[in-house]
């Protein structure tokens, strides 16, 4: 094998493993408890294993069109597993709704991080999950990757494979929606930071 799998970029594993296809997995081992983490947030512990794997499956199998010029690995896996969560956009919504009902967030329950343990706690809210449940897809994903994968509108833009203008105008309008049906208390959610090289 190669020998970039520890200190090769995540493109040149990309480009190594249509040669060697074991190489591959290197890129599983540097993102996959990101996604898997993304995922859970979205889905639940349950469909995360799932939409993970069906995620890296379909780079693996689409790595030939990854284009290292247009996007980075990270927003590109994200963008790959986006379009996962949206063919399990039924278990995302039945979540959120269960969610607004009862306050219970067992994803939550399990996470040690400080930083997801204050999202979390935020997330819980009834009236959050309910006005998430209600956002479309688009503005959705927009903003999940924005507040929980902490990407930049750049990142979203390729991830999702949108121009940035639409990043913005999506993020908007669902902060929008959220500060009215949450009274702005969705904290990290409705939080106007500005990733560095994002529009201003």
């Amino acid at each position: 094998m190669t020998d970039l799998a520890g200190s090769g970029s995540d493109a040149a594993l990309i480009a190594a493993s249509l040669e060697e296809p074991e190489c591959f997995a290197a890129l599983f081992d540097r993102h996959a408890p990101a996604i898997h983490q993304y995922v859970a947030r979205r889905l639940g512990r349950d469909a995360a294993d799932d939409v993970t794997a069906e995620t890296f499956l379909t780079a693996f199998r689409i790595r030939a069109r990854f284009d290292p010029a247009r996007a980075g690995v990270r927003p590109w896996l994200h963008g790959i597993a986006a379009k996962q969560i949206g063919r399990h956009r039924r278990d995302e919504i039945r979540a959120l709704k269960l969610l607004a009902r009862t306050g219970h967030d067992p994803v939550a329950e399990s996470w040690t991080d400080s930083a997801d343990d204050r999202l979390a706690a935020e997330a819980a809210s009834r009236p959050l999950a309910k006005a998430l449940a209600g956002l479309s897809a688009g503005d959705r994903h927009v903003l999940l990757l924005f507040a929980w994968a902490d990407f930049s509108y750049q990142e979203i833009a390729e991830a999702l494979d949108i121009p940035v203008g639409t990043v913005r105008s999506r993020l908007n309008r669902a902060r929008r929606k959220l500060r009215a049906a949450t009274g702005a208390a969705a904290g990290p959610l409705l939080e106007a930071r500005v990733h560095e090289g994002d529009p201003a």
